[in-house]
This record gives structure tokens, C-alpha cells and sequence, in this order.
């Protein structure tokens, strides 16, 4: 049996020593001995330990200061402290400098052996949670916003510098053009980019429960809180919180989200002290705030605030020869990379408007790479007939009547058609109309459509 595990064992007790590297050694553990804490410190420095275990009663340098030292090297080390029998005090101020746990003499070896796995299972877990930081930061770097078009150039030229800052962005786009992975980005790339990324759907939490879920609640604030709970401000502290959809966010929570960007702290509900955070705060929305903040819906105080920089993701349809790129990445990202795409495929994505953008694109690739009729070929066949249509429909033409007509009232009519035919449902109506809904908006304000 073979643990692959280093253990350094420091202990000025010979006899002890040797019993515990017997039944470690034993175990398959690799055991480095020392008789004291310089001993200790220096086969630290030079060799790769996974767990030490060291007396807190040695000559010259004790356990507390070889303690210290280890995690002053290695943070994230772990170190069992070993304590006589009535020196508990010392074994809890061991473990507030930072000791994984400690054991009182005498002990069993099956007690020792449990806490080491314990030890084990942590460090597995932390190697793991380093891993997928790390995965994180390669899938958000700056090299995966993909586009060529001079738009997302200039998006990643803004994005380069933003990370670099600590300053409020605001992400204004159509849904499906990637705000939250620019959030990611922005993170990932910024000195927070190992604290916490808390991701909050404005959109889809029940406003009774809003106050609550960013900001937190204590024990018996309401009906139900049996306990305290930490908010979505508490969980990002030292890091970023997306706030996607905040133009949904009521209008007495927006005079709370102002009150944390000045002053940098919470009120938890039913609290009666404030929390200070350090939080970066980047919001999204796909709707116009300008026209909310006209209709009394958004307040113009907190949209200065969030939209320090701004940052406008253009739709897929302004951005069309970023297409084959995109279709390149989500045919790698999909697992298929022996798959290939005939041109005439290119040529129907090419004519297809995206009303659901970026996301709608991918949605369609990893269809037609699950059920394509031909092995490694993307052919026209496996691409959904409503976007084949749409191709042939843009070849459609109208007939303009001898006495002529004036465009707005066109614009206007057609505008009027898709409300009606989409049960004045803003956002189906912009789809059938192929423009964004902030688009509709702006025409219908303009052409006084209730």
C-alpha cells in the first residue's frame, strides 16, 4: 500500500518519534523525521511535505513558532499539533494561528490515522477547488472572447483595461450576447480573480425574497427565519458580484444597493449593525435603464453609480463575420473537433438575424453536432428549417405602389402588426420584427404606439 504522502514528524521525544514513523511507515507514508524545530524547518524549506505533524513542546524553536513560520512559507499547509495533557489553551491558540487540528498525548495510532486522512481529504478538496480556479481562469481569460470584428475589438481593448480597475460596470446587451461571460472575464482577470464570483438572476428571485437573498437576515427577522443568513454581498466579500437583469430590481432595494456602493456596507434584516463589505459590483441588463429611469421604475441616482464604465455588447446580427469563428469554438468547446462544415451551412448562419444572439448560435452547433446525418459533416440538412427559411425569405421583395409611400408609416404598421400578433408582448413581437427590444422601444416612443 502506497499513500504518495510526505509527512514531516518533528518531535524532541526519540522514543515517540519512532513509534509514530513505525506505524505511519506502516500506512505507506513517506515519514521525515527531526528532533526540533530548526531540524523541522529546514527539511520543510527543501523538501515537498503534504502534512506535518510537530510537538508544541520543543527546545529553541517550540511547535507555535514552527507554526508560524510553515504557514508564513506555505499558507495553505497543514500541520497537527501535538499537546500533553493539560495544555489545551496552547493547542487553541495553535489552532488560531492557523493549525489544521491537534492531538493530546497519549494517544492511539488509529487516532492519529483518522485525523491525518481527515487532513488528506481536505488537502484533496483544496487541490481540487485550485484545479477548477484554474480551469475558471483559463475559460474566462481575455483569449476566449471571441471575435475578430472590430466591435469586440474594441470590447476587448475595454475589457483589458476594466480588469485592471476596481471601478462599477455596466453591461447593456440582448439577451445571449455574453454579459455575464464579460463579468467572468473582467473577474478573472482582475486582482480578485481568487476571491469568490457571486453570480445573482435580479429576474428570477421573488421580490418578497430579494432583501433577504442580497443582503442577508438575522435569526427571528421574519416569520420562517429560524437562523442568520449570510446574503449574496456577504458571500462575494472580497470579490465580484454580478447582479444579471438589475433593471428588475424594486425600487426600495435600489435606495439599499445606492446605500452599498457609498458607503460599502450592508443591512442585513433585521440587524441592527452594518456589515462592511469589499465588493466590486458589475450589473447587466437587456433593457433600456434610460427609459426606466423616465418611466419612475429605475432611479437615476443608482444608474450613475453602476454605470461608471459602460459597456454595450452588440448583437450577433451587427457582428456577423465574427460567425465562423464562433462556429469554430463551439465546434471545438462541443467535443467534435474532427467535424467539419460545408460552406453552404456558413452561408444560411451567415443570413440568419440571431434574435437570441451568441447563445441561440451555440444552441444550434451542438444540435446539429449530436444529429447530423453524415459522420464528422455539418451539412444544410441538419440545421433547423426556420433558419433555412429565413434565408430565402431575406431574398423577399416588396411592390411599391405608383403614388408611392412613406416609409415611417410602413415602419409604423409593421411595428403595430407583430404587437398584435404577439398578444402585445414586447419582447416576441421584436423577434418576429428581427430587431432587439430596446429597438421596438425606441420606435414605438417614436411613433407614439401605446
Amino acid at each position: 500500500m502506497s499513500n504518495n504522502k510526505t509527512i514531516l514528524l518533528a518531535d524532541d521525544d526519540e522514543s515517540l518519534r519512532r513509534v509514530i514513523e513505525y506505524n505511519l511507515s506502516n500506512k505507506g507514508y513517506r515519514v521525515l523525521l527531526a528532533n526540533n524545530g530548526n531540524e523541522a524547518l529546514n527539511i520543510f524549506k527543501s523538501e515537498d511535505i503534504d502534512i506535518v505533524i510537530t510537538d508544541i513542546q520543543m527546545e529553541k524553536v517550540d511547535g507555535l513558532e514552527l507554526l508560524e513560520e510553515i504557514k508564513r512559507l506555505k499558507s495553505n499547509a497543514l500541520v497537527i499539533m501535538i499537546t500533553a495533557h493539560g495544555s489545551i489553551e496552547t493547542a487553541v491558540k495553535a489552532m488560531k494561528l492557523g493549525a489544521y487540528d491537534y492531538i493530546t498525548k497519549p494517544f492511539d495510532r488509529d487516532e492519529l490515522q483518522i485525523i491525518i486522512e481527515k487532513a488528506q481529504n481536505l488537502q484533496s478538496l483544496m487541490s481540487e477547488n485550485i484545479r477548477l480556479r484554474q480551469e475558471l481562469a483559463d475559460r474566462f481569460s481575455l483569449g476566449n472572447i471571441i471575435g475578430a470584428s472590430s466591435k469586440m475589438k474594441r470590447i476587448y481593448d475595454t475589457v483589458a483595461r476594466v480588469a485592471k480597475s476596481d471601478s462599477t460596470v455596466l453591461l447593456q446587451g440582448e439577451s445571449g450576447t455574453g454579459k455575464e461571460l464579460i463579468a467572468r472575464a473582467i473577474h478573472f482577470n482582475s486582482s480578485r480573480a481568487k476571491k469568490p464570483f457571486i453570480t445573482v438572476n435580479c429576474s428570477a428571485i421573488p421580490e418578497n425574497l430579494m432583501e433577504s437573498e442580497l443582503f442577508g437576515h438575522v435569526k427571528g427577522a421574519f416569520t420562517g427565519a429560524d437562523k442568520d443568513k449570510a446574503g449574496k454581498f456577504e458571500a462575494a466579500d472580497r470579490g465580484t458580484i454580478f447582479l444579471d437583469e438589475i433593471g428588475d430590481i424594486r425600487k426600495d432595494l435600489q435606495v439599499k444597493l445606492l446605500r452599498v456602493l457609498q458607503e460599502k456596507s450592508i443591512d442585513k434584516v433585521g440587524a441592527t449593525q452594518d456589515i462592511n463589505v469589499d465588493v466590486r459590483i458589475i450589473a447587466a441588463t437587456n433593457i433600456l435603464l434610460e427609459t426606466a429611469i423616465e418611466e419612475g421604475k429605475f432611479r437615476e441616482d443608482l444608474f450613475y453609480r453602476i454605470s461608471v464604465i459602460p459597456i454595450l455588447l452588440p448583437p450577433l446580427r451587427e457582428r456577423k463575420d465574427d460567425i465562423t469563428l464562433l462556429v469554430q469554438h463551439f465546434m471545438t468547446k462541443h467535443g467534435d473537433k474532427e467535424c467539419k462544415i460545408v460552406p453552404e451551412v456558413l452561408d444560411i448562419l451567415n443570413h440568419y438575424d440571431w434574435p437570441g444572439n451568441v447563445r441561440e448560435l451555440e444552441n444550434i452547433i451542438e444540435r446539429a453536432i449530436v444529429l447530423k446525418k453524415e459522420d464528422n459533416v455539418i451539412s444544410p440538412e441538419d440545421i433547423p428549417d426556420h433558419i433555412k427559411r429565413k434565408q430565402s425569405s431575406s431574398q423577399m421583395s416588396l411592390e411599391i405602389p405608383d403614388e408611392g409611400l412613406k416609409l415611417e408609416e410602413v415602419e409604423k404598421a409593421l411595428i403595430i402588426n407583430a404587437l398584435n400578433k404577439a398578444g402585445q408582448n414586447q419582447t416576441r413581437a421584436a423577434e418576429l420584427l428581427n430587431i432587439s427590444r430596446q429597438t421596438l422601444i425606441y420606435r414605438m416612443q417614436k411613433y407614439d404606439i401605446k
